[in-house]
């Protein structure tokens, strides 16, 4: 599972950069680049680049919705 280190370390990255790293492990697993243990780590870091890209969108969501219920509110004055 991953360390709390490392869940701090993807907390701190863009969205375009956990892409990017969810990019380069998936690129390497399907490559056989790397051992088997190797490999488990890495899906687990990828796991959790998934799972901080959905917070992200999720936040990004929130806010769409609030600036449109904003304009609309606007529109009715």
């Amino acid at each position: 599972m991953a360390d709390k280190s490392q869940e701090n370390d993807i907390g701190e990255l863009s969205f375009e950069e956990a892409i990017t790293g969810l990019t380069d492990i998936v690129g390497r697993i399907e490559q056989g680049q790397i051992p088997l243990q190797d490999s488990l780590e890495q899906y687990e870091r990828g796991m959790a680049l998934i799972k901080h890209c959905r917070t992200i969108l999720q936040r990004a969501e929130k806010r769409i919705e609030k600036i449109t219920e904003e304009q609309r509110e606007g529109e009715k004055d």
